[in-house]
């Protein structure tokens, strides 16, 4: 009976959480969940919002503490800059992510109803887009059975996130294959917020998403993983058109009108300016000159500074620069992939040898120009980019073109949910300094743990996963790391 209770209780909670979710968006149910009259047009937009500013949310919290963009200072516990995360932490991300592949999955049913290919491309690539988030964060999550509830599965199984990672490449082949075939209007702007209804974006958006999710999992010789890079990017790129210019950016540019109004924006500013800058992040901003610095960090004592993160208990040093308040509503904080991080995809690929079409210099330094220009600057010159330790040497050996590409990339995933974590995870770049206060061995949390409550509400199925994937812990590897 308890365990029925708090089942009812958690379906409850992600109910609420979906009324919520809709809020400020005109002709939607209040039920989309379990409303058959609700249309894809008017359940695309409110999930992809609440997806982003979830992920917003935790990339402010989580991911910037853990790569060192800010240092939440304290000495009480579970502190993330310490590698100290809370059980409770796994929470948030793992009941959002899931609520929305729900209404992501009625979006598909809803074009498959109507014979519309436009809606259930976009929708299989949004499915992608926050399952890849999930396995990421976590390992092993529910796949097969996920967000079933209104099929009567409950307590869905966990799946391995090899077979998950393969079911995702399956779902893009097909997102490409279907609006392949479909003609521009059939998404309505006002059910986009990404792209306003075009169709060519979104089939891009969904082939750069692609050639992300295969980078990540490129040494897992199982998946054969670099071929299909080559494939998408040299052999056959006609069929596989990708993001080409910043424009093409998938990118929710939050425009301060409800309800695209950034999560950010009712922030106190006390709350906004507490974490400060680390000196990582800021001070390879000064080395550069990097023109972003100014939107990215304040000036402390006349000058953008930061302190180092993993100090001590005891140990604290004073605080210097933060994040401006004109952040809480910058329309870029909602970004998703943009045109930046691909080159440095590609550059990454070319120097593996995967991709021949362009050398990796090119895309290295395509990557860094578009970073910048981006945010609002002019390009950078030529003198700039043979600048220091931004400069391209031929003489490099593999590991060092990959570190130079790496640390550039960090900056283009700036709050771009936690792709910045998970490619740390897969690369050990950028090199971060380890403090001595750092918690779990000094080792970067390799994974989320899973909720608590899954220990109650679906317990079979979780002693089933932590017994495949390993204890509980954020110091567990998942598949990919191994």
């Amino acid at each position: 009976m308890k365990k029925h209770i708090i089942t009812f209780c958690g379906l409850f909670t992600l109910l609420v959480m979906s009324n919520g979710c809709t809020k400020g968006f005109k002709d939607i149910n209040k039920n989309p969940n379990t409303s058959e009259s609700v249309t894809p047009d008017a359940l695309l937009a409110p999930a992809i919002k609440a997806v982003v500013s979830a992920n917003m949310n935790r990339s402010q919290r989580i991911t910037n503490e853990f790569m060192q963009v800010t240092v939440n200072m304290g000495d009480s516990d579970s502190k993330l800059f310490r590698y100290e995360v809370r059980r409770s932490e796994a929470d948030y991300l793992y009941n959002n992510w899931f609520l929305q592949l729900a209404n992501f999955r009625d979006v598909y049913k809803g074009g498959e109803g109507t014979l519309d290919k436009g809606y259930m491309g976009v929708a299989l690539i949004c499915q992608a887009w926050v399952f890849s988030m999930l396995t990421d964060a976590y390992g092993d999550v529910p796949y097969f059975e996920a967000a079933k509830g209104n099929e009567g599965i409950f307590e869905p199984k966990f799946d391995r996130q090899e077979e998950i990672y393969r079911d995702i490449f399956m779902k893009l082949e097909e997102a490409n294959s279907l609006l392949k075939t479909v003609n521009t209007g059939t998404i309505k702007a006002t059910s986009d917020p990404i792209y306003g209804g075009s169709i060519a974006k979104w089939r891009k958006f969904g082939n750069s998403l692609y050639l992300r999710l295969l980078l990540r999992v490129s040494h897992k010789q199982e998946l054969n993983t670099p071929a299909k890079i080559t494939e998408i990017v040299d052999t056959k790129s006609g069929d596989y058109p990708i993001i080409a210019n910043n424009a093409e950016s998938a990118i929710l540019r939050w425009t301060g009108v409800a309800p695209y109004v950034s999560p950010f924006a009712t922030w106190r500013p006390a709350d906004w300016s507490t974490p400060k800058i680390a000196s990582f992040f800021v001070d390879n901003l000064n080395d550069w000159g990097d023109p972003r610095v100014e939107k990215w960090v304040t000036k402390s004592q006349g000058e953008y500074a930061g302190i180092p993160s993993g100090y001590p208990i005891g140990q604290a040093p004073e605080g210097r620069s933060a994040m401006p308040l004109t952040l809480t509503s910058e329309p870029l904080l909602g970004n998703i992939l943009n045109f930046s991080e691909l080159q440095f995809i590609l550059a990454e690929a070319a120097v593996r040898g995967w991709v021949t079409k362009n050398p990796a210099k090119t895309y290295y330094e395509n990557g860094i120009i578009n970073g910048i220009t981006l945010w609002g600057y002019a390009a950078p010159t030529q003198t700039y980019l043979e600048t220091g330790s931004l400069a391209w040497d031929e003489g490099f050996t593999p590991n060092q073109k990959i570190e130079l590409i790496l640390t550039q990339k960090y900056y283009s995933l700036y709050f771009t949910d936690m792709q910045s974590w998970f490619e740390y995870r897969r690369t050990g770049y950028p090199n971060l300094p380890k403090g001595l206060g750092l918690g779990n061995g000094g080792e970067m949390p390799a994974r989320l743990n899973y909720p608590v409550y899954l220990q109650s509400t679906n317990s079979a199925n979780y002693k089933l996963a932590i017994d495949a994937q390993g204890p509980d812990e954020i110091s567990t590897k998942v598949w990919w790391q191994k």
